[in-house]
């Protein structure tokens, strides 16, 4: 078909919801008619030159086989199709025969729409398609739609055809009709800007995602290819990937049979999915409805391509259920096992955080992997995803667990930065990343980061948020720098120093990835006992608010009657919104917390009136005075208890004395252990937090180190890349700005994020102060222009 005749079919579609639903449906409304009206007389113009054979075997099947139930299999034999439609009527039929009576179209219409085949009905009930053709019997514009989808001067049908006046109608091949079928989606999508793109990637995005998927291994394709999409909306990426390898006429024209499959969230958007299945000669039942995330529908089927535009910035909420049960993973396919910084592997979550379930879905293609033995090939990934993939999350987190999991597997081959505004729902910057767990000898070890951002041609209109695109030029470029793993940088003009075209840099796998390393500084305590803050101890630190206005509200009846005031305290917790648990609101209105603290608050009296309200530099000496006052008091604490006295009364200074934590005696095995362990010499010790010491305040001897309690408030992290020691990168970088800090290595993490920020950012020089001044005296002069010419002073 020409793109003459493929733009007057859509037209002459287009206008049926102008001519006959503009007064019935408000504008953003036609897509529920028109869409499955092409789907249902594509369908039916399938289905005329079978006509005869479908209602000969219903015949078979009714009158001499006595079958009480339809043979399936005979039905599509007679049809030719996997669908198949047993009523009498065509919509040709039902046109012809259709009189001014409303009730008997109507009639005639769902008697039709009853006859087919469940497959087809499944799609009818997805579109809510007898609503409508209801909704328009009742305004008597049911026939005029049926008059124009049923128009000799249109042919939806395979055949060709003439028109009343003779003129040839090409017949409309499959492929012809999924385009047909894209271009009104396209335009609905279009006209409703606000779901403009949800589910429809631009053709020249997917256009690129094939080329770099099948291109490289066009050689190698297997006989039978499977091609999936997790979030395969309205099908444009399954059928453009068919499209590609078997296209006669394209760089491939592979003879091998290809397979489609995916899984849609949406109904409409399913059913507009699978009719196009049906419609171009595919399986519809690989099409499957429902999340993905909820439920693994294609549980131990691989794949040998994948391709998708999943939803990102959606949160995934309402399906975290089925993936954890608490912190754990209940899902298979989003679990993963990864080394710690010692080596030793475990299980650990790979689920992003629940406001964007992106990465998601590139999980539930990564379990989808073909092993490279079944194939010979394995499987290749093209997935589109915003920014937030690339580096969200911390070290440890699911989002950097998935990133390691990916690039320590040597999975990922390359990402590319697609140009900002290229999609029709949002003018973010977006990224296509390319996986594969067959990467050819050149790239093991590797991943290539291509930044096309300006690389793109201007549209000469906006469609929604897009208005530029790539070119045929700008795909081969991309591609060509893809396949041939080049380095090459933008291209910069002299004159205005701007860049454009694209740059491309290749990456070893281990330069994504850091240690997220904790450093640690001692604690430092001052301690002083005043009234003031041991006052601090009548109220338990978690329920402070409510037991302090309960006090001041009720004084010392809080301890002598507090039943008769249980009502104004939980009256005032709900007040304050507060939401509290059950559990602490019992405890809040029960005397056996308030006698608790007010124990613990005269305990903290009795302590004070031995020791005095001297302040304390040295918290060390002021413990072991307190230990051994309480003994002498014969008074007994909890450890519990004890730190609430002893937070009540000390605050970090860093003119204060450090604050012990143990004495500890390595040496012998224990020694070599924890130099190991630590990956360290003995001088490095104190490095760690070991520090060499004699014992109960002797000179220092071989084998006894002192520890310190540490500081939260002044605790950092450091992130050290992989190709670094961390050892070396403290002594470097921390040691010579803070001389008593000491690495946590216990609390290190293995992170990994992508920065194409860092990686492609372009240092421009600064405008001299000459070229600054003459612009500012510019804008001075043109200002008082307009002012006097405003005040009319010229």
């Amino acid at each position: 078909m020409t793109q003459a005749v493929h733009n007057k079919l859509v037209s002459f579609i287009w206008s049926i919801a102008d001519d006959c639903l503009r007064d019935v449906y408000v504008r953003g409304k036609y897509r529920d008619v028109i869409l499955p009206m092409v789907v249902l007389r594509r369908l039916d113009a399938l289905l005329e030159k079978t006509k005869a054979e479908v209602l000969e075997e219903v015949a078979f099947q009714r009158n001499e086989a006595k079958f009480t139930e339809w043979d399936e299999n005979g039905l599509r034999d007679a049809s030719g199709y996997v669908f198949y439609n047993t009523s009498e009527w065509t919509l040709q039929r039902i046109h012809a025969t259709a009189t001014n009576n409303q009730q008997i179209l109507l009639a005639n219409f769902e008697d039709y729409l009853e006859g087919f085949s469940p497959n087809v009905k499944e799609i009818i009930s997805k579109f809510k398609l007898k609503s409508q053709v209801r909704h328009m019997a009742s305004k008597d514009v049911l026939l005029n739609v049926l008059e124009k989808f049923t128009s000799p001067y249109i042919n939806l049908t395979p055949e060709e055809k003439a028109d009343p006046e003779g003129r040839k109608l090409p017949g409309l091949s499959n492929l012809g009709m999924g385009y047909v079928f894209e271009e009104l989606i396209r335009k609905f999508n279009e006209e409703n800007n606000e779901e403009a793109g949800e589910h429809f990637t631009p053709r020249e995005v997917i256009d690129l995602m094939t080329h770099i998927i099948f291109e490289p291994v066009k050689d190698q394709l297997p006989q039978v290819m499977t091609i999936y999409d997790p979030a395969c909306g309205s099908g444009g990426m399954l059928t453009e990937s068919q499209n590609f390898i078997k296209d006669e006429d394209g760089e491939i024209c592979a003879t091998g049979d290809v397979y489609l499959y995916g899984k849609e969230i949406n109904d409409e958007t399913y059913a507009i999915c699978k009719s196009d299945m049906m419609i171009k000669g595919n399986n519809p039942e690989n099409i499957r409805v429902g999340s993905t995330l909820s439920t693994d529908e294609f549980v131990g089927q691989p794949f040998d391509f994948m391709l998708s535009n999943p939803p990102y910035g959606k949160s995934w909420a309402s399906e975290q259920k089925f993936i954890k049960d608490g912190k754990d993973v209940i899902d298979p396919r989003f679990r993963v096992r990864l080394k710690d910084y010692w080596g030793e592997e475990s299980e650990v979550d790979a689920t992003p955080r629940s406001s964007d379930g992106q990465l998601l879905f590139l999980m539930e293609m990564v379990s989808k992997m073909k092993p490279v033995h079944q194939n010979g090939l394995g499987s290749r990934i093209a997935s589109v995803h915003n920014g937030s993939s690339l580096f969200t999350g911390d070290a440890g987190g699911g989002e950097s667990n998935i990133r390691r999991y990916l690039i320590e597997n040597d999975w990922l081959e390359a990402i590319i930065q697609l140009p900002n505004n290229l999609f029709y729902n949002t003018g973010i910057t977006t990224y296509i990343w390319i996986l594969s767990n067959n990467k050819s000898e050149k790239r093991r070890g590797k991943v290539q980061l291509i930044d096309a951002n300006l690389l793109f041609q201007k549209l000469r209109k906006n469609l929604g948020a897009k208005n530029c695109e790539f070119s045929p030029a700008h795909i081969r470029e991309i591609v060509d720098v893809y396949e041939e793993m080049k380095e090459v940088e933008k291209t910069i003009h002299p004159e205005t120093q701007e860049e454009s075209g694209l740059a491309s840099k290749l990456f070893d796998n281990s330069d994504f990835g850091y240690y997220k390393v904790t450093i640690e500084r001692p604690k430092r305590l001052k301690a002083q006992f005043t009234e003031e803050r041991i006052a601090e101890l009548r109220f338990d630190k978690s329920l402070r608010e409510p037991m302090e206005w309960a006090y001041q509200e009720f004084g010392n009846e809080v301890y002598t009657a507090l039943d008769t005031h249980v009502k104004a305290i939980k009256e005032y917790c709900e007040k304050q919104e507060l939401n509290l648990k059950t559990k602490q609101i019992h405890a809040l209105t029960h005397p056996d917390l308030w006698q608790k603290q007010l124990e613990l608050l005269n305990t903290a009296r009795r302590l004070m009136a031995v020791l005095g309200t001297e302040e304390h530099s040295d918290f060390n000496l002021f413990q072991e005075a307190v230990e051994k006052n309480l003994k002498s008091l014969n008074i007994k604490l909890g450890a519990s208890e004890k730190n609430a006295i002893y937070n009540a009364i000390s605050w970090y200074d860093e003119n204060a004395e450090k604050v012990k934590k143990a004495l500890i005696k390595l040496s012998g095995d224990k020694l070599e252990q924890t130099l190991t362990h630590l990956g360290c010499t003995e001088t490095d010790l104190p490095d760690y937090g070991f520090y060499p010491t004699g014992k109960k305040g002797e000179p220092a001897s071989r084998g006894w180190f002192q520890t310190y309690e540490t500081e939260s408030d002044l605790r950092d992290t450091e992130n050290v890349p992989l190709k670094d020691s961390i050892h070396n990168y403290f002594l470097k970088e921390v040691k010579p700005h803070v001389n008593e800090a000491w690495i946590n290595l216990d609390s290190t993490k293995i992170g990994y994020e992508i920065s194409f920020n860092k990686y492609f950012y372009r240092h421009k020089p600064l405008r001299s102060l000459e070229e600054v001044t003459a612009d500012i005296l510019s804008l001075e002069s043109e200002s008082d222009g307009l002012i006097r010419e405003i005040l009319n002073l010229v």
